[in-house]
C-alpha cells in the first residue's frame, strides 16, 4: 500500500490520506520499505522555524510507518527562487550583498547544532533521514544534501557539484568527495540535486557504487522533470525518490526585503510560485506515488526492493551492459581544497604517495 494525500490535505491540517493499492506483497521473500517524500516549503529566513517544521512533517511521516524520508533541495536554508541578489555582469548592488548576508545567516555548519538536532530527529523517529541544506563553510555556501540513520547518526554529506546558472553567484562547487552512497539495512542510498541529476557521468558514478534508493532533492517543477525521473529509474535500475517544495509568494518574506526579478508585480501573495511535481517511481518506471501539484504534502510508497534484481536482469549499466574496453570512467574522489598547508613530516610521508580515481 502507499499513501497519498487528498486533493485538499495541507501540512497544517490534520492528515486526511487516501489509501491507494500500489500491489505490494507482505508476504514477498524481498524485504520492503516505507518511503516518503515531504513536499513543503522553506520558513524563509527562519532556520529554527524551518527546523521545527521539518521535525513535524518528519513525526507525520513516522506515524504512517515511513522508513525513509526525503525532503527537497534546500529545505534548511531556502531556496531564494525568484532572487538575483543584486548581480549584473560587472557590478552587485548594496541591496544584493546585505541579501546574500541574510541568506548566509540562515545557513548551517556542518558539523553544528542545527546538523545535531536533525541527527536527534532522525533517532527520535527511527527514521532515515535525507535533508536538502545550505551548508555554511566560512563565507562559502555549497547546496547540501545531509545523511542521517534512523539510530540518530550522522552519515555524511553530498553538496551539489554544479550549481545552475545563476545558482553559481550564491553557491560553491562541490568535488568528488561528496559522492556517497550510504550501505544501510533498508537498502544502498545516494542523491544528487536537481539538474546535476541531468550529468550522466555522475549519475554513473553512483550506479558504480550500488545505488538502490536514488534520492533526488530538487527546485525544478516542470512536467518534463518526470521524463528525467523515470529515465534515471530505467537507466539506474533503482528507486528514484524526488521531493521538491510547494511555494507561494506568501512563503517568502514580501518586497522590498525580498523581491521577484521581473515577476513580483504579478504576484498575489497566494500565487504559487514552485508547484511542487515530487514524485516516487520504481526501477521498471512505475510510478508508484505522485507526481503531485496541487500543494504541501507526504508521499509515500513501498518499496519493494526485489525489484532492483528484476530491473537490473534487463539492464545493469555498470555490469553486464557496460563496455569498459569500449568506454571507461576515472572518478577523482578525493577533496579538493583550494588551500594545502603541508609540514615537513608530512611532505616527506606523502612524497611517494600518488593521487588516484576510481576506474568504472
Amino acid at each position: 500500500m502507499a499513501l497519498v494525500p487528498t486533493p485538499t490535505s495541507n501540512v497544517n491540517d490534520p492528515p486526511l490520506f487516501a489509501e491507494v493499492d500500489m500491489g505490494a506483497d507482505a508476504s514477498a521473500p524481498t524485504p520492503t520499505v516505507r518511503a516518503t517524500v515531504v513536499q513543503a516549503s522553506t520558513v524563509f529566513y527562519d532556520t529554527p522555524a524551518t527546523l521545527d517544521k521539518a521535525e513535524r512533517l518528519l513525526a507525520e511521516a513516522a506515524s504512517y510507518g515511513s522508513q525513509l524520508v526525503v525532503f527537497p533541495e534546500a529545505f534548511i536554508g531556502g531556496y531564494p527562487r525568484g532572487s538575483t541578489f543584486g548581480v549584473t555582469i560587472g557590478s552587485r548592488s548594496a541591496k544584493g550583498r546585505e541579501e546574500f548576508r541574510k541568506y548566509h545567516a540562515s545557513a548551517i555548519d556542518v558539523p553544528g547544532p542545527e546538523v545535531d538536532r536533525l541527527a536527534g530527529m532522525a533517532g527520535k523517529y527511527k527514521v532515515y533521514l535525507v535533508m536538502g541544506v545550505i551548508e555554511r563553510d566560512g563565507y562559502t555556501l555549497y547546496c547540501t544534501v545531509l545523511f542521517f540513520d534512523s539510530q540518530g547518526q550522522y552519515l555524511g554529506k553530498h553538496r551539489k557539484v554544479m550549481p545552475t546558472a545563476l545558482e553559481r553567484i550564491i553557491w560553491g562547487f562541490g568535488d568528488g568527495s561528496t559522492i556517497p552512497v550510504f550501505d544501510t539495512p533498508i537498502g544502498k542510498i545516494g542523491a544528487a540535486i536537481c539538474w546535476e541529476n541531468r550529468m550522466p557521468l555522475l549519475r554513473t558514478a553512483m550506479y558504480a557504487k550500488g545505488v538502490e534508493i536514488y534520492c533526488a532533492p530538487t527546485a525544478d517543477s516542470r512536467e518534463v522533470w518526470q521524463a528525467s525521473m523515470t529515465h534515471i529509474a530505467l537507466e539506474g535500475g533503482c528507486f528514484v525518490l524526488s521531493a521538491n517544495q510547494f511555494c507561494r509568494r506568501k512563503d517568502y518574506p514580501p518586497p522590498p526585503e525580498y523581491v521577484f526579478s521581473g515577476t513580483e508585480d504579478t504576484l498575489g501573495s497566494d500565487s504559487v510560485v514552485c508547484p511542487g511535481g515530487s514524485v516516487i517511481i520504481s526501477p521498471s518506471g512505475t510510478v508508484l506515488a505522485g507526481p503531485n501539484y496541487e500543494g504541501e504534502a507526504i508521499i509515500s510508497a513501498d518499496l519493494d526492493l526485489g525489484e532492483v534484481a528484476r530491473a537490473k536482469f534487463d539492464f545493469d549499466v555498470v555490469g553486464h551492459y557496460s563496455r569498459p574496453e569500449i568506454l571507461s570512467l576515472i572518478v577523482k574522489d578525493h577533496p579538493m581544497p583550494p588551500v594545502s598547508f603541508t609540514s615537513v613530516s608530512q611532505k616527506a610521508e606523502t612524497s611517494h604517495k600518488p593521487v588516484t580515481g576510481n576506474l568504472l
